[in-house]
Formats: C-alpha cells, structure tokens, sequence
C-alpha cells in the first residue's frame, strides 16, 4: 500500500478504527498500539487498495487479527491483564434539549449495557460492536472474522438475548426500555 493511500484512509475512516481498537481492547493506550500497528500493517502490506470495495473493512479486518493474536500470545503466556472500564464521560454527552433524569437514566443504562456487552464473550462481543457501533452489515463482518454469514445473524441474536435476559436481571423492564 502506498503512503498516499493510507494517509487518505486515516483521513476518511481512521477515527472509526480507532474507536473500533478501544472498543476491542477496553484500555486506551492499548488501543493506541493497536491503532498504529493496524496502519502500519496496512502500510507494510503490499496489497491494492480497491476503492471500490469496501477499503474502511479491511483496517477493521487488520485491527482485528492483530487484536486477536495479542490476546493469542497474551493466553500462552498467561499473563491476561484485566480490563478496565472505558472513560465514559466522552461517549455519553447530555443532550441539552431533554431533562436531567431521563439523561441520567439513559446514561446509566448506557453504562450498564456497555459492562453487559464487556462480560459477553469475545465471539459475541466483537459481531456486536462491529454491527451496531460502526454499522457494517452481516456479511462485512463475516469476512472480518472468518465464520459465515448464519454464524454472525446467530451470534447477534444471542448477543441481544443475553443482554436482554441481563438487563431484566437487573430490574430494567420493556416500558423502561
């Protein structure tokens, strides 16, 4: 790839791959790695860069095996360290126009299904935040994560039955909802 490519890619979708790294990695400056090793896979790459095609998925495709092999290595050396919790104070401005409860109430249940959603399991997790946070379609995220398109309709539909069951655990109803 070409420097004059990748530097129009960060331009166009690098804030969205750098959300997505904070999203898989749950720590800032890990994401940051992440976030650099992506562009500079992409850089080191030889590949064509088809702009017709959808270009934004495969930096998602590279920062998600990058992701995975550290958590790979990091599982063989048994030295995981545990998540931390997003600074949330960025992700969930108040909006002006609505009243001071229901904006605390949304915020705390942003906050709850922000932690339901980490405790998911990675194979849950990940088709989750890639269909519903950065908007990719089914199929996007099947070639991103190598399974097919059923696996990841699947995957979404238990991914939305846990968080669902969780949050009536925890005394959100459906006319909270």
């Amino acid at each position: 790839m070409k420097a004059w490519e990748l530097e129009k890619c960060i331009d166009e979708f690098g804030t969205e791959i750098y959300r997505f790294c904070i999203k898989l990695c749950l720590d800032k400056s890990n994401a940051e790695d992440l976030y650099q090793q992506t562009f500079l896979k992409a850089l080191e790459s030889n590949m064509e860069l088809d702009w017709e095609q959808n270009p934004k998925a495969l930096f998602f495709s590279f920062a998600y095996n990058l992701w995975k092999s550290e958590q790979r290595k990091n599982t063989r050396r048994s030295t995981l360290a545990p998540c931390v919790n997003l600074d949330e104070a960025n992700e969930n401005l108040l909006r002006s126009e609505e009243n001071i409860e229901e904006n605390i109430f949304r915020q705390e249940l942003i906050t709850v299904i922000n932690k339901i959603i980490e405790n998911l399991p990675e194979k849950i997790r990940v088709p989750l935040t890639l269909y519903y946070l950065f908007e990719q379609s089914v199929d996007e995220i099947a070639k991103e994560i190598k399974k097919p398109s059923g696996t990841v309709k699947s995957r979404l539909f238990k991914g939305r039955c846990l968080i669902k069951k969780k949050l009536e655990e925890l005394g959100y109803g459906k006319q909270e909802l």
